[in-house]
C-alpha cells in the first residue's frame, strides 16, 4: 500500500481525490462532469487495494473546504506534503506551469511523482525533471490516462489486428463548440492552449499505437475565439512506411465530424463520437460487376459511384477489453519493481518535442522534419 498526497484540487484533483478515496479509481469519472461522484462498477473498485489518499493542498480555501466536507486530511502547505514521511507519493494536478519546480522539489524530497498533463511547458522542462528523477532514483509518471479510453482501445485493436487491412491513414478529431475554457488554459503563461490541453492526449496515443519514426509534421494552429493561445489546430504528420495520421482539435465546432476514422487496403473503420458508435466497412472484393456511374454535381462519376452489394460487408466495431485503473495500478508497480512503466518519461519527451515540432511549423508555415529529439524546417 502506497499513501499518495493530492497537489492542486480543482476540476482534476477533485476527481483525483475521489477516485483513490473511494477505492473506483477512474471509474469516478463516469459522474457527471464537475461532480466527479459516480461509478462504472464494481469491478474497477480495486485502487483501495494500492493506493491510499494520505490528502490534499490547494491554495484555493473553497478547494481546501470542499475536501474537509469529504473527510479528506488538508496541509497547510506543500511543504508540509513533502516533509511528511509517510508520503511516498505527490499526485500534482496544479496549472502547467507550475510542474516542473513541484516535481523536482517532490523528488528530491525522496518522493514519487504522479503528474497530470501535459507533464511540462516544454521538453527541456522534462528533461531536467527526468534528471531530477536518474539523480534521486525516484519514479515521475507522467498520467496519460486517454491511453485507456474505449475510443482508442477499438482503434488500437482495429491497427493492430489489420481488421481493415494494412493502414495507411488514421484520423482523429476532437471538436467542440464552446472556445477556450475561462481559466487558466486560456492564458500562455500558464500553459494554456488545445495543443498542450487536448493536443498531448492525441499524438500521445497515436505514437504509442504506430511503431514508426515521425518522418514530417505540418500544423496550423487557429485562433477564431482567442488570440494568446491556440484554441485548436489541424496536424498533418508522415511516418516513415508513409503512413499518414490527422489529428484535429476545434473549439468552435457546432457540427462535429467522426470522432475517428482509420482507412485501410482492406475497409475503413469509422467511430462517430464519445459512445464508440460506428461501424467497420470491409472490402470482400475488389470486382464488383454492378459498377455504374453516378451523376455528381455537373458531372458523370464511376470512380466514386458507391460499390454494390456483396462487394463491401458493414460490421460492427470490435470489442475490447481493459481495465481502466491500470495506469494507477502499474504506478505501484513500478515503484515496487514489479513492471516497467507502461508511459514511460522517453515515451512523454517525444510527444513533447513533436508539438514543439507543431508549434514551429504553424509559426513558419512549413514543413517540419521530425527527427524525435531534433527537428529542422523543410519547405
Amino acid at each position: 500500500m502506497k499513501n499518495i498526497a493530492l497537489l492542486g484540487c480543482g476540476g482534476m484533483g477533485k476527481g483525483h481525490a475521489n477516485a483513490i478515496a473511494t477505492g473506483t479509481g477512474n471509474a469516478v469519472w463516469a459522474g457527471i462532469p464537475g461532480q466527479y461522484e459516480g461509478k462504472l462498477s464494481p469491478a474497477d473498485s480495486d485502487v483501495d487495494k494500492v493506493l491510499k489518499l494520505s490528502g490534499i493542498y490547494d491554495i484555493d480555501p473553497a478547494c481546501c473546504n470542499w475536501a474537509r466536507e469529504r473527510g479528506y486530511h488538508v496541509y497547510n502547505s506543500y511543504d508540509e506534503i513533502l516533509a511528511d514521511p509517510a508520503v511516498d507519493i505527490v499526485l500534482i494536478a496544479t496549472p502547467n506551469h507550475l510542474h516542473k519546480e513541484e516535481a523536482i522539489a517532490a523528488l528530491r524530497s525522496g518522493k514519487h511523482v504522479l503528474c497530470e498533463k501535459p507533464v511540462m511547458m516544454s521538453g527541456d522542462e522534462l528533461a531536467e525533471v527526468m534528471a531530477a528523477a536518474k539523480e534521486t532514483g525516484k519514479i515521475f509518471y507522467p498520467r496519460q490516462n486517454r491511453r485507456w479510453d474505449k475510443d482508442y482501445r477499438i482503434v488500437k485493436k482495429i491497427y493492430d489486428e489489420k481488421l481493415v487491412g494494412e493502414v495507411f491513414n488514421i484520423e482523429c478529431r476532437v471538436q467542440g463548440s464552446r472556445g477556450i475554457p475561462g481559466d487558466w488554459r486560456a492564458h500562455a503563461q500558464y500553459g494554456g492552449g488545445m495543443m498542450l490541453d487536448w493536443g498531448v492526449h492525441l499524438l500521445d496515443r497515436l505514437l504509442a499505437m504506430v511503431p514508426e519514426k515521425v518522418k514530417y509534421v505540418f500544423c496550423d494552429l487557429t485562433h477564431v475565439t482567442n488570440d494568446e493561445v491556440d484554441d485548436g489546430f489541424k496536424m498533418h504528420l508522415t511516418f516513415e512506411s508513409g503512413l499518414t495520421a490527422v489529428m484535429e482539435v476545434g473549439t468552435c465546432h457546432f457540427a462535429s465530424l467522426p470522432l475517428w476514422l482509420v482507412a485501410g487496403r482492406d475497409g475503413t473503420a469509422v467511430i462517430d463520437n464519445w459512445e464508440c458508435e460506428g461501424r467497420l466497412v470491409r472490402l470482400s472484393s475488389w470486382e464488383d460487376k454492378d459498377a455504374k456511374p453516378i451523376l455528381a454535381g455537373a458531372g458523370l462519376t464511376k470512380t466514386m459511384a458507391p460499390r454494390g452489394d456483396g462487394s463491401t460487408q458493414t460490421l460492427p466495431l470490435p470489442e475490447v477489453d481493459f481495465d481502466n485503473n491500470e495506469l494507477y495500478m502499474n504506478l505501484v508497480d513500478a515503484i515496487d519493481g514489479k513492471a516497467p512503466q507502461i508511459v514511460t518519461n522517453e515515451q512523454a519527451l517525444r510527444v513533447m518535442r513533436l508539438m514543439e515540432a507543431a508549434m514551429e511549423s504553424s509559426q513558419t508555415h512549413k514543413v517540419v522534419e521530425f527527427e524525435g529529439e531534433r527537428y529542422t524546417l523543410g519547405v
